[in-house]
């Protein structure tokens, strides 16, 4: 969730409709545009073989993920701050490519797995994630409420499942679907936090970091409805 920078500029809900309108238009228009460059990198990776050796890497010391995972907290941070950078429009954009590399990179385990072992899973989760944001995006926009109250229930739900993914590792056992269809639930509200966020709270100039929030709830939601067909599944 991106900090919001109050200083400067108008808020979105109190603009005029076309500059309303004109910052919807950009920040979607990144959001697609992120998720594109993130699904030709995953290709890349699973393609080249790089996804392999990463994975590799990974079972060779039960610190490896612990590692990857700290170091994606760090630079999501990192990238977020950037994004909302008032510096240049250079440097937001250096945040959001960012995030989208580092992304890719600790979503390609996952993916790897599913494409090896149970390859339908992507294009049904990737149509879930689709029909699941359009809903609460409409869920949003129509009722016009600032679902901000959201953000306490967010922020323990998000330390409860960090906490089970740490706990994971350490003892070595699954989480399974009640954990994944959580998880789905918890993606869901932050979603249509970050999107109520963006017309309520947001500035007309802060498209960028707008986009990197809004990519982040997404991206979450189709890691973990990826993880809940797997489940399903039984792979």
């Amino acid at each position: 969730m991106s900090y919001l920078d109050m200083s400067s500029g108008q808020v979105v809900a109190q603009a005029p409709a076309s500059e309303r309108t004109a910052f919807l238009r950009r920040t979607y228009l990144h959001v697609a545009g992120a998720i594109a460059v993130f699904a030709a990198l995953e290709s890349y990776f699973i393609s080249s073989g790089i996804a392999a050796s990463f994975m590799g890497v990974l079972s060779t010391s039960g610190m490896s993920w612990f590692l990857v995972l700290a170091a994606f907290m760090g630079i999501s941070y990192v990238a977020d701050k950037w994004a909302r950078s008032e510096v240049s429009p250079q440097m937001q954009y250096a945040g959001l490519g960012l995030f989208v590399v580092a992304e890719a990179i600790i979503f390609m385990p996952m993916l790897y797995i599913a494409s090896t072992y149970a390859p339908d899973v992507i294009p049904q989760a990737g149509v879930a994630t689709v029909a699941l944001v359009a809903g609460l995006t409409f869920t949003a926009f129509s009722t016009k409420k600032d679902f901000s109250f959201l953000a306490p229930a967010l922020a323990i739900g998000g330390m409860v499942a960090l906490g089970l993914i740490v706990a994971s590792m350490i003892f070595g056992f699954s989480l399974g679907l009640v954990f994944a269809g959580a998880m789905i639930l918890l993606t869901a509200g932050s979603i249509l936090y970050t999107t109520s966020n963006m017309i309520h709270h947001y500035h007309t100039g802060q498209h960028v970091a707008a986009s990197l929030s809004l990519f982040a709830s997404v991206g979450m939601m189709f890691y973990y409805l990826v993880f809940f067909f797997m489940n399903l599944s039984g792979d």
